[in-house]
Parts: structure tokens; sequence; C-alpha cells
């Protein structure tokens, strides 16, 4: 059976939810593609590109908690802007990208990647503390 038979497969499906179809390394590739497009967005002061990267309830949870449209919203944070991709970790449709200055978990939509949280801080025996979230 073929590879691609075999990735069309309905068992396969179920296990794509937790692995990804036989492309681990371009779902790894996509969240950090997607992580350093946001975090170059905000370097840049471009927060229209910035918050096409985002999930939608994060958006919306963004400009509802600073009562203003996401473009500015977004650069008004201030979040760290680390432009190294130091590891990534993919589990089904949910990544955590860990930057030089920053750590952004993300979620994979019909549409690619989107920042579900960013200017995360690990915090010892609890989540991580993020800045910018999805309510």
């Amino acid at each position: 059976m073929s590879i691609s038979r075999w990735c069309s497969s309905a068992l396969v499906a179920a296990l794509a939810v937790t692995t990804g179809c036989g492309a681990p390394g371009e779902r790894t590739e996509g969240a950090s593609a997607a992580a350093t497009g946001f975090t170059d967005a905000l370097r840049q002061g471009n927060g229209r590109q910035a918050c096409a990267l985002l999930a939608p309830n994060t958006l919306e949870e963004l400009e509802k908690s600073e009562q203003t449209a996401c473009d500015q919203a977004v650069t008004q944070e201030q979040l760290p802007a680390g432009d190294s991709v130091r590891k990534v970790d993919v589990y089904g449709n949910q990544a955590r990208v860990v930057l030089t200055d920053d750590t952004l978990f993300l979620a994979h939509f019909p549409t690619g990647w989107k920042v579900t949280a960013a200017g995360c801080t690990p915090r010892p025996e609890q989540p991580y503390d993020c800045r910018v979230k999805g309510g």
C-alpha cells in the first residue's frame, strides 16, 4: 500500500488528531513559521499583519480587553519579539513555540497555524502566564 493511500485511511485519519498524518516536520515548520511571522510583524510595527496571524478568539479577546482595534491593541501590548526559534512542540492541532524572548502557543485551523497566546512566561508548577490570549 502506498504512503498516500495509507495516509488517507480511516485509521490514519484518527491518528492525525495526535500525530499529524506522516508529516510532523511540516507541522513543526508551519507552527514555527506562523510564530516567527507574528513576531516579525510586531518587530516591524505591522499590527495588521500580526493580527492576521492571531486565532479568532485571541483577536476578539485582545480587542475587547484593550477596547480598540486589533492592529492598535497588539502593538500597544509591546510583546517581546523573539527572533530565533529555540524549540517547537506540536501536539495534534496545538503547538508551543519557544523563541529567544517569548513563548507562543498556536492552534492549527483550516487556514493554517494561528497564535492563540503570546507574551507567555513559564511559572513553576503552574500554567504559563500569557499577556495576550483567547477567552
